[in-house]
Parts: structure tokens; C-alpha cells; sequence
């Protein structure tokens, strides 16, 4: 807990008045190579412009051109750095340009008014031949000074340096002083230094550790500073402040502006050494050295760097996804050692070996799998499905299920413990009980009233109009699912179709592989209707968080990350759901089908069940999504930035000039505008397949840690060489994924329960070896689970059309797998008790299962501590400090009391 702040922190509210045309900066007319220069005079409070001819860069020294990069980063006087770059082009339309012309000049006249430093750059781009036209690009380069930074500081309650932090040696462990392969060195990657902190304060500035002021900031906080008044600056005054139109959002939208961005640090790379290294490089390079290159996929991530560079909301996600891949290597290497442990012994599976003898049980022949078309067929074409089932449908599956559970609750208790650690250390604990209202909100809401908390005036929804906002809302979301759904059963009724017509197809090669080509052929259906809805949900499920009217941006993010995972969720898990629980069970028996949908029959499973089938599914839908995200997320952002990028080089080759950060940055593509959102969606959605269904495909922990070994250093590779700088948001966790992720685990228990009690065939065989057979093996077994059916009591429209009595006879019974009495019982084609005996135990398996890895989650749970106990005992310490330090300015404060001891005495605390 750090030190309350002192004082009035609020920072002016945002400007609308009209600036007057002689008050504004002209800047049409200066050539290409003059920039305009707007100051604020701290000594008059006025504005002040002057036209500075800068020097041809052809002519600069070799030496300045060495230092060309770190120049780009500020003013032409070299002295104030660039914070903000905002950019504008002519407007195609020439009668709306006035327009927005007159929404800049109101915006940056009241950037100017707040304290902002402007530089104004215009820039000639090449044109294609044949154009004669110029196509001038304009640039606007903002400057924060210190009074602008601290005030924004002091609002925000960013927590800056009190004292340095003096416990952290006497917490690393023994296995910390060991050096190993995943470590850097400390010349490569130098030790950020730690402190204990407090929010800060203009009048308590003296306390704080303040070596520079151009430095105390670092460039991410000064550009996320900048970026509070930018958000809230008017660009049009109706005399209304709730219908003032304000926001560098709505400029970008309305096309005022072309692009707003804070610029990198310099190139990612040196161009003149093939690997930049030393004190010398800049941030940038340093990040894409240690972090974004594929050769560094096996070193722990520089966390403290990226936050640097990137702000917290940002590390936090790359600090989860390397935490959750860490945790990937355990689940992978057992996943591995269970699928391994199957093909071993597949040539010793006695189902699989019997289902493929010819001579034996795989002669039976079978009824046939759909009306009219379809015939009779021998059990020995189930050979193939039969032995890959046999490879994950084992006793080994149960453990790893189980071992899979307590891998998710051990997984969210160390998580927690990291978060602590995490919000500790880079000073965001209490930042969702400090966030600002977001502009929108502000905008939208007319209401007001007193905050009962810091008695301010501020934007109020009632209770009426937000239950009402909800609810519309809800009823949205739920018409979306069942859009859905119905996408799922179009897929069903594709599945029961085109299985049918390949059964009937004369030629018993493609009768052998009917399940498998209709198994693939529905699940990349699947996938493309997947990622189809997708991109319709996101745009509706935008719309209604912004008619929900959410206060804080943590709220909206909340919303609508809700609202997309319950999309995604059906969208993604509806079809597995449907195969591990639905297909097969609910067909009937021969002689008398299920015909509820639309008069035909239901899917059958394979006499080897569907757990393989699942297999299939999954396996396309989790790794065929994984590479389309891979492409769209690399491939795509390369090829518009070399197409961006082409202007840049005819300009350089045009010019002899090397061309300035703030223009390449310009061509670089930009984040999305969700942000990480389709970042933590992707690996959320894959820890569901890696949780839920993974008694189907032991394999997934697998594919998934290989999977995100790249998505580590892709994401990283295109935050530092592909995309724009992001604005350094502050986060304090990775927010309402937490409790989905927790909700998944929870689900997962259940599925898999299910999915080894009802879809696999190991609680059948474990009926039959110690409650039927007669050597306590599972020879027999096959024909355990089969019936027999007399094909005279076949309706009408399940007689073959083709009999193919060359090949089976005349045909008087055929098997069917079920648990049902003979035709020639008293009462035919009744469940029989071997029916009800294998139900019970199936139910029985659940219950047991379910509440024993409860009990073992809720004891590791119990076991693990939530914080650590270095973090508490750090925060102890940064709690005394922060007291400390009010009481000596209370000392240092004129007027105030100044006896803290005769204050001491009567009781009272010193006033703060």
C-alpha cells in the first residue's frame, strides 16, 4: 500500500473554446523542409510560432548521421522530446477539408492552452507516373513538459520512485544463484533496478528519486500522459459540455486526423552490424535481441523490459502466456507419454484385434448405417477406426484426465501467486480502484451527481437505465447464440447426409473410409463457419457494450470480453459437444429409429465408439485455427507494410536522405483496435481444448506448448518490427479471463468425466472383465456390446435397396451395438440387465470422479498461500516508507504542524 497523494490532483478539464483565426497557426504554404514551431511561453502563458529552415540532411556530418536515429526522437531544437505524433493528409473530397480543418485548428489550439508543445512537419510523397498532383502528408509532433507530466502524473496516481527497494536479495532462492541455459547474462540484458514506490506528488516532488527530469518519465508513461488530455481535448464547442464533440478517438474516426501514435525508440535493428549489442542500443533493439528473434524460443522473457517499453497491460499478457506455456511443459510431456504408452499397446488390444479378424468376430455382419441406400456390411471394416481408438481409449486416459484436472487448479493458484507478485512489482495493485471515467461515458451520460468518495461532480447512470441496457443487451446475445446453434445443426444435417450417400457408393474402398472423409470434410465446414460468425459476433457484440454505457474501461473490456467468450464458446465447443455427448445415444434400434429430425435418421457411432471421431474434430479445429491466427498475425501485417514501406525507400533513394522514425513509423500497420483481446481469446479458447476434451486427444497439451513456443516470439516480433508502438495502458491483472478460465476448469471436470464414462468404452470393458467374463480378459468383449436383430422386423424404409446377396446370402439377422434382449425373447429388443449394469456404473464413475479431483483442487487451493510472503512482507515495507515520508513533509510543509510529537501526545495525526 503506498502513501495517499497530497494536494488538488485533478488536472484542468478539457478546453472548448473557439481559438481566433489571428491566434492560429498558419501553416500552409511553408515548403517541405520548413517546420513550424509552436511553444507554450512558460514566463507569459502565451503561444508563440516561428519558422525554423532546417538543413539539408545530405549535408549532415558522418558523425551526425550516426546519430540521426536517437535524434528522430525529439524536436528539431534537439532538446524536447517527441511524446505524440498525430498525422494528417488532404482530404480527397475537397468540401469537407474545411471542416475538418477547423476541427484541427480547435484541437490542437486547446492541446496548446494545456500545456502541449507542437512541431509542425509537411512531407512530399512520391506519386505514381502519370499523377500530377503533389501528395503532401502532415505531421504534428507533440512535446509534454514537466509541468504537463506531472499534473497528469499526479491525476492518474502514477506510483514513481520513493526509495530503492532493499529486501529483494534476501528473497531469491537457492536455485536462483544456478545458472542456466534460459537465463541472460546481465551484460546482454542489464538488471532493471528496483524501488519501493508512491503516488506522486507536485508538492511532495523533493521526496522522490529524481536524477533528470527529462528521464524520470520513461517515454511510454509520457506518451500514455499525453494521451489522457488527447482523449478529452474538444474539437467542437456547442456551449453544451454533454454534447461537446472531444476525443483524438472521434478525430481519427470523423478522418480529421490520418493516424495518431508515440513512436519507437529508434531501429529494432543495427543496419550497420549484423547483431547490435552493448550499452549502446536502444530499447527497441535490446527487446528485439532478447525477446522477438525465433533464435531466443527457448529463453525466459525480459517481463521488466517489455513493460518498459510497452506499459503493464501488455507484459501482463506476455507474463500469463509464458506462465501458462511453462505450465504446457509438464501436461505435454505426460499427453505424450499416454499417447506413446497406447502405441505400445495397440498390438495387444484385444477389441481391436478382434473387430479385425476376418475369421472371427470381424465377419459378423452388421445392419445396415442408413435407409434404403445402405446394405449390410462386416464388422472388419471397422478395423482402422477400431485400432486408433484403441490409442488414446485405455486405462492410461483416466489418469491423465485426472492428472489434466489438477493441472488446471495448480495452474490458477500459481497464477494468482504470480499476479500478486506482478502487481507488486510494477505498481498497479489499486490501479481499477484509481481508473478514470472513460470519455465516452462522460460524453454520453448527462446525469450527474456528487461521488460519495472524492465529492467531485461526475457522470451518473441510474440504476433503471443500466438494468434496461442489460437486458436489451442480453436478449441480443442470446438471438446470437441460437444463430449459432443453428449453424451446428446445418452441420449435422450435412453429416447424416453425406454419410449416407457414401455408404451407398459401390465401392468398398469408399465405404471404409464414409466416417473418416465425412468426419474431416464436417469439421473444416465447421471451421470456416467458426471464423464467418466470428466476424459477425465481434461488430455485434461491439455495439451493444457501447449501448451498455460502461463507466471505466476495465467495465467495458469486461462486457464485451464476456459476451464474445460465450459466443466463441458455442461457436467453437458446440459440434464436439454434439459428437461426445449426442451423437449415437439417441437413435433407437433398428426396426424402430429415432425420426424426430426431419423423418430421418440419427448418426450412428462406429461399433469402436466416437471417442475417435472427437479426436478428428478437435484436432482440425484446434490446430487448423491455430495456423490461419499464425498467418493472418505475421504473414499479413508484412505484406501491408512492404507495400506501405514502398513509398518510404522512393523517398530515401529520391532524396539521399534517410527518412525520419515518425514518417516510417507512419507506414507500419497498426495494432487492432481491441487491442489483446484476440490474443488472450485464441490461447483461451485453446486452453478449453487442452482442459475439456483432452480425454479425446491426449495430444493437445502438446500441440499447444508447440504452438505457443511460436506464438511467444511471433506476437513479440510483431509488437517490436511490424506494428506501431501501442500506447502503454496500465493494467492490474488480465481481468474477467481469470474467472473464465476458472469456469472452464470447472466445466473441464465434468467433460471428461463424461467423456470416459459415456463416449469411450472403458467403464463397458471394465463391467464386462470382472463382472462377465469368464477368463477376467476382454476376450468376448466385442460381442458383448453387440445385438441381434431379425431383419423381418425392419420398416419399410430401412429395407436395403441392394441386399448384396452375393456377398452376405440371404441374410436373416444382423448386429447392432446395443445392450438389447434377442427378437426371439420375451420381450424382444428390451434394455437387458447388462444395460443397466454398465448405466450404473458409468453414473457411478462420474460422481466419483468428479468429487475426488473437487477435493484435490480444493486442497491444492487450500495449500497454495495466494501472495507470497516476500511480496507481503515488500509491501510492509513500502507501506512504513510511504508513512515516513508524509511525516517528514508534514516537517517540511509551512504553516502546518511541525511537533509530531506534541501531536503524538493529544492523539491527532498530522494533516496530509
Amino acid at each position: 500500500m503506498s502513501s495517499p497523494v497530497d494536494g488538488d490532483s485533478q488536472p484542468p478539464p478539457p478546453i472548448g473554446f473557439e481559438p481566433q483565426d489571428g491566434a492560429s497557426n498558419q501553416r500552409d504554404g511553408l515548403p517541405s523542409d520548413v517546420v513550424n514551431i509552436t511553444v507554450q511561453d512558460e514566463e507569459n502563458g502565451g503561444a508563440y510560432a516561428d519558422n525554423i529552415n532546417l538543413l539539408e540532411r545530405s549535408s549532415q556530418s558522418a558523425g551526425a548521421r550516426e546519430a540521426l536515429d536517437e535524434s528522430d526522437q525529439f524536436f528539431a531544437d534537439g532538446q524536447r522530446r517527441i511524446d505524440y505524433v498525430l498525422v494528417h493528409e488532404p482530404d480527397p473530397d475537397p468540401e469537407d477539408e474545411p471542416r475538418k480543418a477547423q476541427n484541427r485548428k480547435n484541437f490542437e489550439a486547446n492541446l496548446i492552452e494545456a500545456g502541449l508543445q507542437l512541431e509542425y512537419v509537411t512531407r512530399e510523397m512520391p506519386q505514381d507516373s502519370g499523377k500530377i498532383e503533389k501528395q503532401e502528408i502532415h505531421y504534428v509532433k507533440v512535446h509534454a513538459p514537466w509541468d504537463f507530466l506531472t499534473r497528469y502524473a499526479e491525476y492518474l496516481n502514477i506510483k514513481m520512485p520513493l526509495a530503492k527497494n532493499d529486501m529483494t536479495e534476501k528473497f531469491d532462492s537457492c536455485w536462483s544463484k544456478f545458472p542456466t541455459p534460459f537465463d541472460y547474462d546481465e551484460s546482454i540484458l542489464p538488471e532493471i533496478p528496483d524501488f519501493f514506490t508512491a503516488p506522486f506528488s507536485r508538492q511532495r516532488e523533493r521526496q522522490f528519486i529524481i536524477e533528470d527530469r527529462s528521464t524520470f518519465f520513461t517515454p511510454a508513461q509520457r506518451s500514455l500522459l499525453v494521451h489522457q488530455f488527447l482523449s478529452r481535448a474538444v474539437f467542437e464547442d456547442v456551449g453544451d459540455r454533454a454534447k461537446n464533440k472531444f476525443g483524438i478517438k472521434r478525430m481519427l474516426s470523423n478522418g480529421s486526423y490520418t493516424a495518431a501514435y508515440p513512436l519507437h525508440d529508434g531501429e529494432y535493428i543495427d543496419e550497420d552490424a549484423t547483431q547490435t549489442q552493448g550499452p549502446d542500443q536502444n530499447l527497441r533493439q535490446l527487446l528485439y535481441q532478447t525477446w522477438a528473434r525465433a533464435g531466443v524460443w527457448h529463453k525466459f522473457q525480459p517481463l521488466d523490459h517489455v513493460r518498459l517499453y510497452f506499459g503493464e497491460k501488455i507484459a501482463i499478457y506476455f507474463s500469463w502466456l509464458g506462465f501458462y506455456t511453462g505450465l504446457l511443459v509438464p501436461a505435454g510431456l505426460v499427453g505424450l507419454i499416454i499417447f506413446l504408452y497406447g502405441c505400445i499397446r495397440l498390438p495387444y488390444n484385444q477389441t481391436s484385434k478382434d473387430i479385425c479378424d476376418e475369421d472371427g468376430i470381424g465377419n459378423l455382419t452388421m445392419c445396415p448405417l442408413c435407409d434404403g441406400r445402405c446394405t449390410y456390411w462386416r464388422l472388419a471394416r471397422s478395423c482402422v477406426y477400431s485400432r486408433l481408438t484403441s490409442l488414446f481409449d485405455n486405462e492410461a486416459t483416466v489418469a491423465f484426465a485426472a492428472f489434466m484436472a489438477l493441472w488446471s487448479a495448480f495452474f490458477h493458484e500459481m497464477w494468482k501467486r504470480k499476479e500478486a507478485e506482478i502487481e507488486y512489482d510494477w505498481d498497479v495493485a489499486d490501479y481499477e480502484e484509481e481508473e478514470t471515467i472513460r470519455p465516452e461515458f462522460e460524453a454520453s451520460v448527462r446525469r450527474r451527481r456528487i461521488n460519495p468518495i472524492n465529492k467531485a461532480e461526475e457522470p451518473y447512470l441510474t440504476f433503471t437505465s443500466r438494468v434496461c441496457r442489460l437486458t436489451s443487451s442480453l436478449w441480443a446475445v442470446v438471438f446470437m447464440l441460437c444463430v449459432v446453434i443453428a449453424a451446428v445443426f446445418a452441420v449435422i444435417v450435412y453429416r447424416t447426409t453425406v454419410s449416407a450417400l457414401l455408404y451407398a457408393v459401390d465401392q468398398e474402398s469408399v465405404k471404409e473410409r464414409a466416417a473418416t472423409i465425412t468426419s474431416i470434410t464436417a469439421a473444416c465446414i465447421n471451421l470456416v463457419i467458426i471464423i464467418i460468425l466470428g466476424r459477425v459476433y465481434l461488430i455485434v457484440a461491439r455495439v451493444l457494450t457501447n449501448f451498455e454505457l460502461h463507466r471505466t474501461l476495465t467495465e467495458w473490456e469486461d462486457s464485451f470480453t464476456l459476451k464474445m467468450f460465450l459466443f466463441q464458446f458455442v461457436n467453437h465447443y458446440a459440434s464436439l459437444f454434439y459428437i461426445a455427448f449426442f451423437k449415437g445415444k439417441l437413435i433407437g434400434r433398428p426396426g424402430h429409429y429415432n425420426r424426430e429430425l426431419e423423418g430421418a435418421r440419427q448418426e450412428e457411432c462406429d461399433p469402436a465408439g466416437c471417442l475417435i471421431e472427437l479426436c478428428i474434430q478437435l484436432a482440425i479445429i484446434m490446430v487448423g485455427k491455430q495456423a490461419i491466427n499464425n498467418f493472418t498475425e505475421i504473414i499479413l501485417p508484412k505484406v501491408m507494410n512492404w507495400f506501405k514501406s514502398r513509398k518510404i525507400k522512393e523517398m530515401e533513394e529520391k532524396k539521399k536522405e534517410k527518412v525520419a522514425r515518425w514518417e516510417r513509423d507512419y507506414t507500419m500497420a497498426t495494432m487492432p483496435e481491441l487491442g489483446l483481446f484476440d490474443e488472450y481469446l485464441e490461447m483461451v479458447l485453446q486452453f478449453g481444448f487442452v482442459t475439456i476434451f483432452v480425454a479425446a486427444f491426449p495430444l493437445a497439451p502438446l500441440f499447444a506448448l508447440l504452438n505457443n513456443i511460436l506464438e511467444i516470439r511471433i506476437d513479440a516480433y510483431k509488437f517490436i518490427t511490424q506494428w506501431r508502438r501501442p500506447l502503454a495502458m496500465r493494467a492490474q491483472d488480465i481481468g474477467i479471463w481469470f474467472g473464465i478460465l476458472r469456469g472452464i476448469s470447472a466445466i473441464a471436470i465434468m467433460t471428461n468425466a463424461s467423456i470416459i464414462a459415456f463416449t469411450s468404452e472403458f467403464i463397458p470393458k471394465l463391467v464386462y472383465r470382472y463382472a462377465y467374463s469368464p477368463t477376467d480378459d476382454l476376450e468376448g468383449f466385442v460381442n458383448f456390446t453387440l445385438s441381434v436383430f431379425n431383419v423381418s422386423d425392419f420398416e419399410p424404409d430401412s429395407i436395403p435397396s441392394d441386399p448384396k446377396t452375393e456377398l452376405f446370402g440371404n441374410v436373416t439377422f444382423c448386429r447392432y451395438r446395443d445392450f438389447r434382449a434377442p427378437p426371439d425373447a420375451e420381450r424382444p429388443y428390451k434394455f437387458t440387465i447388462e444395460y443397466w449394469h454398465v448405466l450404473t456404473a458409468r453414473l457411478a464413475f462420474v460422481i466419483v470422479f468428479v468429487i475426488s479431483v473437487w477435493l484435490l483442487t480444493w486442497f491444492v487451493a487450500f495449500l497454495v498461500p495466494d501472495v507470497p510472503q516476500a511480496v507481503k512482507l515488500q509491501m510492509l515495507r513500502e507501506k512504513y516508507l510511504g508513512r515516513e515520508a508524509l511525516l517528514e513533509a508534514e516537517h517540511l510543509r509551512p504553516g502546518k504542524i511541525t511537533d509530531s510529537s506534541s501531536s503524538q501526545k493529544d492523539g491527532t495525526k498530522p494533516v496530509a
